[in-house]
């Protein structure tokens, strides 16, 4: 155990964000675990606790959270863990001149990513549990809650802790397996990424398009056996209807992942058009060409807010899809969904609590790869300012890029959100009595205030790094190894 501390103390700087990142997981999976407890006693004390489905199908939406914060927090983890080698090609490759292999340097990284996990986890987790308890007894000081006995602690809530310790050590593995590909002759040269053919391979191209069309194989099986599609077709598969939402899942994730995978063949190409539109002066035209200049910086910057947009916009138009659906079914069946509008209230509440945890883990992603992109970049800002652009000129540039990062992530984002929540809501509750096929409910309000808060993040998260780096002279910036 020492040896991962050791690793992670000689870098600790580098990995503020990955520790929070690890303990906002941590602290989700155990407040969500925290949250069904609560939710379920509340239900079961209730007149639809006589109703096991809804309790079934609170139960599916628990794990679908859990999941999908898990995943969320595994991405952040590698873009952050690839965005931090990046910086230390050189270092590595001096290490390698010395003699260290390339596994070893591996191995080392990895270390670091399982230090990470252990003491965000168990941070987060801790923190979680205590605040569970605070949160729940304010809901039923406000009457959010009634006044009843909720078990909120119990032995499940050690899971997600050690979930998310495994993977963040996973995430860090892979997120530094480019630590092979550093040869040591890079030590003598000034290398700090990849080029760019290294990264657009055919290989990779066939393995984005694989998971996104076998993903969207099962978001269409999902979305049929929700609908009960199959149902119509052969009564004796009635019951699969209530499993759509499992085929959903693991289709929205693997499309996502291809999608992700894919980024740097097609955000660089998006992002320069955004910044073509935005700007005819030196700065934008710049800012636009940097975006295809190197296509893994670029859409390592933008996956963080696609990510994060994407997974808000998902929830939010589930949930006003998963509402819609139940106030059309109760219109048409009053005496199923008696009450249901109070229970559903306070379920929509619990959860946009926990939605905002998942919120906060991409702004994290998001806030520390442009961070590190913008002062990894300082000898090519240095360059710039060699060459006759002022301080403004280059604060103007890095606004630009920021800029249209922020509208092309938002535009991806805004849509792949509202066809996985759609899907989602449709694949959980489609063939409950009274329900249906119904078009995506978007709550306009949400949606614009997603918009707000993305481009304000993208903005703030450029002007630090942005404000150090324009400090330093043409000379230093240069001579910085």
């Amino acid at each position: 155990m020492s040896r991962p501390f050791s690793a992670f103390r000689a870098n600790a700087r580098d990995h503020r964000a990955g520790i929070l990142v690890a303990g906002l997981s941590s602290a989700f999976g155990v407040a969500l675990v925290g949250g069904v407890n609560t939710l379920a006693a509340y239900i079961g004390s209730s007149s639809m606790g006589e109703h096991g489905s809804v309790q079934i199908a609170l139960g599916v939406v628990a794990g679908i959270f859990f999941v999908i914060a898990v995943y969320v927090g595994a991405i952040v983890t590698t873009n952050t863990f690839a965005t931090v080698i990046a910086g230390r090609t050189r270092t590595i490759a001096l290490l390698r001149l010395i003699g260290s292999s390339a596994r070893a340097q591996r191995r080392s990284v990895a270390s670091e990513g399982l230090a990470v996990g252990l003491i965000g986890g168990v941070a987060g987790g801790a923190a979680s549990a205590a605040l569970c308890l605070v949160a729940v007894r304010a809901f039923v000081a406000t009457g959010v809650l009634p006044d009843a006995l909720y078990p909120v602690l119990s032995p499940v809530m050690v899971a997600p802790v050690v979930v998310v310790v495994l993977t963040t050590w996973l995430a860090s593995w892979v997120g530094s397996r480019r630590v092979l590909a550093v040869t040591p002759v890079q030590a003598l040269g000034a290398a700090e990424e990849r080029p760019a053919r290294v990264v657009r391979s055919a290989g990779r191209l066939t393995v984005s398009l694989l998971l996104i069309l076998s993903g969207a194989v099962l978001l269409a099986g999902g979305l049929l056996l929700g609908l009960g599609a199959f149902a119509r077709m052969n009564a004796s598969l009635g019951a699969l209807s209530g499993f759509g939402v499992l085929v959903a899942l693991p289709g929205g994730v693997l499309s996502f992942t291809g999608i992700i995978l894919a980024a740097p063949y097609f955000l660089p190409a998006i992002l320069r058009g955004v910044g073509l539109l935005l700007g005819r002066g030196a700065a934008g035209r710049l800012a636009a060409a940097n975006a295809v200049r190197n296509p893994e910086r670029s859409a390592r910057s933008a996956i963080g807010l696609v990510i994060g947009v994407t997974l808000i916009t998902m929830f939010v138009v589930a949930a006003s899809t998963w509402l819609q659906l139940i106030q059309d079914a109760s219109a048409r069946e009053p005496g199923i969904y008696e009450g249901a509008s109070a229970i559903i209230g306070g379920t929509l509440t619990v959860f946009m609590v926990l939605v905002g945890f998942s919120a906060v883990i991409a702004a994290c992603g998001v806030v520390n790869t442009l961070s590190l992109s913008v002062l990894q970049r300082r000898r090519e800002l240095g360059l710039l300012r060699a060459l006759g652009f002022s301080a403004a000129q280059v604060r103007r540039m890095i606004l630009a890029e920021s800029s249209q990062l922020t509208v092309a992530s938002v535009l991806t984002g805004l849509v792949l959100g509202t066809l996985y929540g759609w899907i989602g809501a449709q694949s959980l509750l489609g063939t409950i009595p009274g329900g249906g096929l119904i078009a995506p409910s978007l709550p306009w309000p949400f949606l614009g205030a997603i918009v707000l808060a993305a481009a304000v993040l993208a903005v703030v998260a450029a002007l630090a790094p942005t404000r150090r780096a324009t400090r330093v002279s043409p000379v230093e910036a240069l001579a910085v190894d």
